[in-house]
């Protein structure tokens, strides 16, 4: 008896570590696709889903099923299978500017001053805010399917590198790797007092 108490113990134990959730999800898109038989057509659904920590872990899934939640629930499955972490500058936006391609789809990003907000569209606007980022400005060029937009957007984070990586693989201080800002206002009063 005292034995199978102890175990629905830890089953509870168990079920309250996994409600709680670590992760948070967005539904991006929702096709019905269809699938021709002998007899008619069997219809089905393809869900696409954006999964992160809004601490700078993100990835995406797809699911098809035939009920909507089912389709929803492989798809986040598969987006925490295939998570990337991406450094984050102060918390709130990217080291850097980069480009990100997958087939048509192009997309730029680039850093943003803090107040800025996230400007971007659907589906890029999905994996931004599941990253964590609060300042960016991007622009998807080329394919608007959502599909090739996201997995562009996730090529272009796959290519940043924190000054302290670059510092590390050159082996050189972080200091040395970033521009001074010192010598940047004094070229610009240089220039002023010539004019």
């Amino acid at each position: 008896m005292a034995r199978d108490e102890n175990r629905g113990g830890n089953n509870n134990r168990r079920n309250q570590r996994e409600e709680a959730p670590e992760f948070a999800d967005r539904l991006v898109a929702i096709n019905r696709v269809s699938k021709t038989v002998k007899g008619g057509k069997r219809f089905g659904f393809a869900a696409l889903v954006v999964v992160g920590d809004q601490k700078g872990r993100v990835g995406f899934g797809k699911g098809k099923a035939k009920e909507v939640p089912e389709a929803i629930r492989k798809a986040t499955e598969q987006a925490k299978r295939q998570m990337i972490r991406v450094q984050l500058r102060e918390g709130r936006t990217l080291h850097h500017d980069m480009q990100g391609r997958h087939g048509a789809g192009k997309v730029v990003m680039r850093t943003a001053p803090e107040g800025t907000g996230i400007i971007a569209g659907g589906p890029m606007r999905a994996v931004f805010e599941m990253l964590g980022i609060k300042d960016v400005v991007s622009k998807s060029i080329g394919s608007q399917n959502p599909y090739n937009m996201i997995r562009a957007t996730m090529d272009g984070l796959k290519k940043e590198q924190s000054p302290r990586s670059v510092a590390q693989r050159r082996g050189k201080k972080v200091a040395d790797i970033l521009p001074k800002r010192d010598d940047a206002t004094d070229s610009s009063t240089q220039v002023a007092e010539e004019a």
